[in-house]
């Protein structure tokens, strides 16, 4: 068989007895571009790369993103998609010496008028030298060049081949994205299995989709019945799965019993709802959302490092993901389980929504008022305002409520925390503006 030779050898086909020989992942490859899931920022409509597509005006380019995103099955595609020949090509396998023999059947091909992808994968793994041998074929025009690699291509893929290919980030899958493939899956393989199940196999699968697809196979070589069953999963993925609910009455029991045990200041009971949710699958913003809320609703301004601590955690979920991010939410519920409580600023704002809701809106104070204008000033705007820096310790004694609510006080701090020394404070302030 020619190296260009277009027709697909008998392994290549979805289905048939030689099809179902290959793993799950191998025989899910899509054929079309309808049928691939994720990387909608490059492939979206009127993103560059799909423009490229579309035209079949493509240029070399590499492929970066973490394993089982796509990378292979999109040079797949791209190459389907714009009528040329896909020649894939191994850097674990390949040497200078394949390097040459398929670059001159490449050099042939363009002279009959074809277009050949050829498609490098791991390219990271190619050595300077056998990185440089693509270069003049690739400025000629005889190939287009589609790298795929794990690493950083600003450090691992040499400066001459990466100006001249465009590189793309690929992103790791969501859930919902694999829980979209492995339904596909299910039925290719005319079986079912719950929905919690799906996305307990896609949590676990940290983004990859191959994983995802492997953990299924896995299961659905000992189903029952035309069902792939709860210990299936848990066998091929190798724990225990906890399925719930999550937009149903267990998801809110959990996410209750994790609220009020931090709040009850009992970081073991705190871990282990958050443990049960984060096993559940569930999603892991969602818990970092709760863990601020609860940051600012139960410890408030009695320590008010813990609002930075719990947002940190969030930044550090979403930025290292499944399951190294798992760990910041540990650290933050902890923090917030021990750390001193105060709803005193929750209070306090529920209280002047109350005031307000049962008073009329009453004007801004003229004193406080702005006179941006000459009229403004003539009208009285700002006339009274004491400015603070000029009085001593920076305190006034100028009216800031409307006079219907002036003496109202609406903020109580407790005696806890850092609240403690809020209260001395505001009552060193208070006692000086009545005596002034």
């Amino acid at each position: 068989m020619s190296l260009f030779d277009a027709t697909p050898p008998e392994h290549e086909g979805r289905d048939g007895e030689a099809g179902q020989r290959r793993p799950l992942a191998e025989r899910m490859r899509p054929e079309k571009m309808e049928e691939y899931v994720g990387q909608q920022h490059i492939l979206g409509p009127g993103k560059p790369l799909r423009a490229q597509i579309d035209r079949d005006e493509l240029q070399s380019l590499i492929l970066w993103g973490p394993p089982g995103v796509g990378k292979t099955t999109l040079a797949r595609l791209i190459a389907r998609l714009t009528k040329c020949d896909f020649v894939p090509f191994s850097a674990v396998l390949s040497g200078i010496k394949e390097i040459k023999a398929v670059m001159a059947d490449a050099e042939r091909a363009r002279r009959l008028g074809h277009k050949t992808v050829l498609f490098v994968d791991e390219i990271h793994r190619f050595n300077r030298a056998q990185q440089d041998a693509f270069l003049p074929y690739v400025e000629r025009g005889d190939i287009v060049l589609i790298g795929a690699t794990t690493e950083n291509p600003s450090f691992e893929v040499v400066s001459a081949l990466l100006s001249r290919a465009k590189v793309y980030a690929l992103r790791a899958l969501e859930p919902e994205e694999i829980v979209i493939l492995l339904e596909r899956a299910l039925r290719a393989l005319q079986l079912t299995a719950e929905r919690e199940l799906l996305d307990q196999i896609a949590v676990y699968s940290n983004g990859d989709a191959r994983t995802a697809y492997n953990i299924l196979e896995l299961a659905a070589s000992v189903a029952r019945d035309g069902a792939i069953e709860r210990e299936a999963v848990e066998s091929a993925m190798g724990r225990k799965t906890l399925l719930y609910d999550k937009s149903g009455e267990e998801h809110f029991n959990l996410v209750s019993a994790l609220h009020k045990s931090v709040r009850s200041s009992d970081p073991d009971a705190a871990l282990y709802w958050l443990a049960r949710m984060m096993e559940g699958g569930e999603d892991r913003m969602y818990l970092a959302r709760r863990l601020v809320r609860m940051a600012v609703e139960d410890i408030g301004l009695a320590d008010p490092r813990a609002l930075e601590q719990a947002m940190a955690a969030q930044q550090a979920v979403h930025f290292l993901g499944i399951p190294e991010g798992d760990q910041a939410l540990a650290q933050i519920t902890i923090y917030l389980a021990v750390a001193p409580k105060s709803d005193a600023a929750y209070r306090a704002l529920n209280t002047v929504r109350e005031t307000i809701a049962k008073s009329p809106a009453d004007p801004v104070p003229m004193q406080l008022r702005n006179a941006a204008t000459r009229p403004m000033k003539e009208w009285g705007y700002g006339e009274g305002y004491q400015h603070a820096h000029q009085f001593e310790n920076a305190l006034n004694s100028m009216e800031c409520l409307p006079e219907r609510l002036r003496g109202t006080v609406f903020y109580e701090p407790t005696g806890r925390g850092i609240e403690e020394r809020i209260s001395l404070r505001l009552k060193e302030i208070r006692a000086a503006r009545k005596k002034s």
